[in-house]
């Protein structure tokens, strides 16, 4: 549980938070203003920060720290989106400043832990990231003052299209038809490295009359300070992981409190999933007096990205035991045995079952078949050697469970439920 205070620091979320009601106030919460009253904290950034505030005299700055953990938001229930859900987090929060390296260190970070996954049939992932400070200095440029109110319209695109975003920016956040058009016309750029980036952003800002000249030089030099970020980024990544990360000026995160780069990820070939990691660099969110714990992270959504693989796995998904060999067992007497040799593998990070009973042979092949289980491991007797049986290609080999290993594909398959 969080303060509503330090939950309404993110911006427009007020809807999506799950308010705590004690029994004597049900039916008078709304004499408590929201920011007295308790909250269930709808992401990990928030509670974040102020365990940096509270512990800041003990710990090691920079600090980084992963966390997983449930969430709760006042979604509409559908699929891939849920009330009660998981997220995977990780951060880095300096103390006073933090270097914009670790801008780039972060989505490298989740984009291996993505790649990792492809072993169970997740596409290929793509970090798309943006600076808010470009966008910020280009919608000043134009003369437009609700900076914040243009993110949250332009956050809408991939949702509601183009011409609805346009018309929200001139009711909404009072642009003019040209400022409008200019506004989609950024969000419309991307670019994988730097010079490209440069290059299209240069021209389009001096197509409106933004330069590093007259009236619009400070709102120029604020944009050149997030190109400059954006563009490292780009190619810093690139050098690490080609095409892992990409600029795309439509990214815009709805949420008030980034205040640079923010990163949006998406998986080939499920446009319709939407972002399944997203993040960005935050520089108020944590303070205790003058001073300020910077920061920048991301979030994956565990529990959206499960979902969706366990619909899409299809033939990845064969197996509903985690088990990858199931040790057989030839009287209860011998049980022992059976289990010594299940312990070694599970030693060795081997996922291993042992028989339920010491049924005849074929039952105890056709129970570990029913379970998708590849492996049965057969003790050896009498002096004889220990064999396992690859019961999907019928090959049977001796084996020694101190230093017997798995065939990839089949100890990777994904489980279902």
């Amino acid at each position: 549980m969080e303060t509503g205070a330090s939950l309404l620091k993110k911006g427009e979320t007020s809807k999506e938070i799950y308010l705590l009601s004690r029994l004597q106030e049900v039916g008078h919460e709304s004499d408590t203003p929201v920011e007295e009253r308790l909250g269930l904290h709808f992401d990990l950034t928030v509670p974040l920060s102020r365990y940096v505030v509270e512990n800041s005299g003990a710990l090691a700055f920079p600090f980084k720290r992963w966390q997983i953990q449930k969430v709760w938001r006042g979604e509409r229930p559908q699929e891939g989106r849920f009330r009660e859900f998981v997220q995977a987090d990780i951060d880095v929060i300096g103390n006073g400043d933090l270097p914009d390296h670790y801008e780039v260190e972060l989505p490298l970070v989740m984009v291996a832990a993505l790649e990792r996954l492809r072993e169970y049939g997740l596409p290929k992932a793509t970090v798309h990231a943006n600076n808010r400070k470009l966008s910020e200095g280009f919608y000043r440029g134009l003369g437009l003052t609700d900076v914040e109110g243009v993110l949250r319209e332009i956050d809408k695109l991939d949702k509601i299209g183009a011409d609805e975003v346009a018309k929200l920016l001139v009711s909404e956040c009072g642009a003019n038809e040209d400022q409008a058009r200019a506004c989609l016309e950024l969000a419309s750029l991307t670019a994988a490295d730097g010079t490209e980036l440069a290059e299209r952003f240069d021209a389009l800002a001096a197509a409106h009359g933004i330069t590093s000249e007259g009236e619009t030089a400070e709102s120029y030099a604020l944009a050149k300070q997030g190109l400059d970020t954006l563009a490292m980024i780009v190619d810093e990544a690139a050098a690490i992981r080609p095409g892992s990360v990409i600029a795309d000026l439509k990214i815009a995160r709805g949420l008030d409190y980034y205040t640079g780069s923010v990163y949006e990820t998406f998986l080939d070939g499920a446009a319709s999933l939407g972002s399944i990691c997203s993040g960005g660099r935050y520089d108020n969110l944590a303070s205790q007096g003058n001073k300020k714990y910077p920061g920048v992270g991301l979030s994956i959504g565990l529990s959206r990205l499960v979902s969706y693989m366990l619909h899409t796995a299809g033939a990845h998904a064969s197996r509903v035991s985690p088990a990858v060999v199931m040790v057989a067992v030839w009287s209860e007497d011998e049980r022992a045995a059976s289990n010594r040799i299940a312990n070694t593998l599970r030693s060795r990070g081997i996922a291993a079952d042992v028989a339920p009973t010491a049924a005849k042979l074929g039952k105890q092949i056709k129970y570990a078949d029913k379970l998708g289980i590849p492996y049965v491991w057969f003790p050896g007797q009498e002096g004889a050697g220990d064999e396992v049986k690859n019961i999907v290609s019928g090959d049977q080999l001796e084996a020694d469970a101190t230093s017997w290993e798995p065939d990839t594909v089949n100890a990777r398959q994904t489980v279902v439920m």
